[in-house]
């Protein structure tokens, strides 16, 4: 999937006209009247606002810079850089994050501000003069959008503000209190639902990474089993693996990050970046880069961000092509000397700019489709060397391992066990980890039962398995707006 340089250049050119301009609360409208009287008027207007709201993908609260302190340094995979916003990040790390956090704060608002620009161009779009079709497809992926963005709110906050429709008043903000999650959910798998019949199942040309029906269902697919819906979710995984039109990129693991090789036939969905000092570019590789290497890492040295655990390196079993692929455990100075250090190294190009490189971000790959089938047809009931292992083997094979078989894993529950490992191994540093250790409630169990290796302030419990309103919504809606259970 891969957008030209048009569908970049009027991304940025539409996060600047959306940009927030209201009072109450945050980032409920983020279009200036004037903007909103002069735009939303022909077919380019809209497609300007959808490339804004593909930009919005790329914020820190989204799915963008800051996604894998969500992801990653909250689990057992990584923990923070020694310096800069160490305490920030550090609280995530060992679990006693302040209602002040401001990457809390950047993933509400910046959802809501993303959520408002897919609403502003679905309560817009019916009377404008646009073909069908096109209109069609402009709904499906606002709605794509706009699931993706509830997605992580829900997943993060629970309960949260459910807000469908424009907010032409900045004051109607306050109206909006938490909604149980169970709605959220079920609006987002109805946003799914039709954003997978509107939207087409591939695209050419300057519209290629642009949300499709196989991302509808593969998204669908992990909503639903992140819920434990394991029937429904499985339909929808099979829809994807029938559709015949994505595979594993079976040369290398690695070449599936390769910029290079960006947007090829396992990449489901992506959140799109390009290098080129056009301001488009993925800080990722120089943050993740050691600090104080120089440019013998990457250009324009790094950040030391993001910092592998000797707990990730010790799950790779030997052989497994991922790990070499993933993780660096030491680097070569200019004066030669062998540094020693972990590292991420799955994301690395040669950017001629700082933090300019031309990575995608994937949300969701083919592998993922996979492994998910896989552990919806083990939920349904365990069988021996069935179609479960079929295609849990089919992933572990592209990784140089063999297969494994039920003397291996002999139950259902055996089964779960090398599914966690194996999506850990698999999909490192793609900001999965947390969210499965939650979803399967395997977080207490095993985050607890590593408690001195990850050096945790405070234990993992049921309250903190999701993440404080931010206290500044609190402070603007306290009529409404309620902070979680044993939330500081």
């Amino acid at each position: 999937m891969k957008f030209n340089n048009h569908f970049i250049y009027k991304a940025a050119l539409v996060t600047l006209l959306l940009s927030s301009c209201g009072k109450g609360f945050i980032d409920l409208k983020p279009i200036s009247t004037i903007t909103t009287d002069n735009f939303y008027q022909t077919e380019e207007d809209f497609r300007n606002a959808i490339s804004g709201a593909y930009n919005a993908l790329r914020t820190g609260g989204t799915y963008g810079v800051d996604s894998y302190i969500f992801g990653e340094i909250r689990s057992d995979n990584s923990f923070p850089v020694a310096s800069g916003s160490v305490t920030d990040q550090d609280e995530f790390d060992r679990f006693y994050i302040r209602t002040t956090n401001p990457f809390i704060n950047s993933r509400w608002s910046n959802s809501y501000t993303s959520i408002a620009r897919c609403n502003a161009i679905l309560d817009r779009i019916t009377p404008i003069a646009i073909s069908d079709a096109l209109k069609n497809r402009y709904i499906g992926e606002a709605k794509f959008l706009r699931a993706l963005f509830y997605f992580n709110l829900v997943r993060t906050f629970g309960d949260v503000p459910l807000v469908l429709k424009e907010i032409s008043n900045p004051d109607e903000g306050y109206e909006y209190g938490r909604n149980p999650k169970a709605d959220v959910y079920a609006q987002i798998e109805k946003d799914l639902t039709e954003a997978a019949e509107a939207l087409p199942p591939s695209y050419t040309g300057a519209d290629v990474g642009r949300a499709t029906k196989g991302a509808a269902k593969a998204i669908l697919g992990r909503v639903l089993l992140t819920q434990k819906k394991y029937a429904p979710a499985a339909v929808q995984l099979k829809a994807v693996i029938d559709l015949n039109q994505y595979a594993l990129v079976t040369t290398a693991y690695a070449d599936f990050f390769k910029v290079s090789n960006k947007n090829n036939k396992e990449a489901i969905f992506d959140v799109q970046y390009k290098s080129g000092g056009i301001g488009q570019g993925n800080p990722w590789p120089n943050s993740f880069a050691p600090q104080n290497s120089g440019n013998a890492v990457i250009m324009f040295g790094g950040g030391g961000n993001n910092v592998p655990t000797d707990d990730l390196i010790n799950d790779y079993e030997a052989g497994d092509q991922r790990k070499a692929a993933t993780i660096a455990t030491s680097y070569v100075n200019a004066n030669g000397a062998t540094i020693p250090g972990n590292f991420v190294k799955k994301y690395y190009d040669v950017p001629t700019v700082n933090n300019d490189n031309g990575n995608n971000i994937p949300i969701i790959r083919y592998a993922d489709v996979l492994l998910m089938y896989a552990e919806c047809l083990n939920e349904a009931g365990f069988v021996a060397n069935g179609d479960a292992f079929a295609y849990l083997n089919e992933v572990r094979r592209r990784a140089g391992l063999g297969n494994l078989t039920a003397v291996e894993v002999p139950s259902q529950a055996a089964f779960r066990l090398v599914m966690e490992h194996e999506r850990r191994v698999e999909f490192a540093f793609e900001n999965l980890r947390w969210y499965d250790l939650v979803r399967t409630d395997r977080a207490i169990t095993v985050l607890n039962g590593k408690s001195a290796q990850i050096n945790l302030v405070n234990p993992v419990t049921p309250q903190n398995q999701v993440f404080p309103i931010p206290q500044s919504q609190i402070d603007i809606n306290k009529t409404k707006i309620t902070q979680n259970e044993g939330s500081n």
